[in-house]
């Protein structure tokens, strides 16, 4: 079974970083493509970015594209989404996601979910 714990949020000041990391634990992490997404308070859960197993493939939304960065270490089991220039538009909850076949480019197609970690950008 796999399992995804998120790490990193917190509260940050309009243009400051935060750093999230997931680590996947249960099955093997080089097998999962992985992404983030994120959802806001009455909205719909959203696509960030995602990366291929390789870390060779990443895409990101038009909305975080330059400012987020997505990466793996495959040796740690983990993945990141190093986050600059936040914006009050990027407060959600943001979770990690995996995938056993499938490099998305949407949010809810993902085979499987973390628990989120709050992002909040104050102005």
């Amino acid at each position: 079974q796999v399992q995804l714990v998120e790490s990193g949020g917190g509260l940050v000041q309009a243009g400051g970083s935060l750093r999230l990391s997931c680590v996947l634990s249960g099955r093997t992490f080089t097998s999962y493509a992985m992404g983030w997404c994120r959802q806001a308070a009455g909205k719909e859960r959203e696509f960030v970015a995602s990366i291929a197993w390789s870390g060779a493939t990443t895409y990101y939304a038009d909305s975080v594209k330059g400012r987020f960065t997505i990466s793996r270490d495959n040796a740690k089991n983990t993945v990141y989404l190093q986050m600059n220039s936040l914006k009050p538009e990027d407060t959600a909850v943001y979770y990690c996601a995996a995938d056993r076949h499938t490099l998305h480019t949407t949010a809810n197609e993902f085979d499987y979910w973390g628990q989120g970690t709050q992002v909040t950008v104050s102005s």
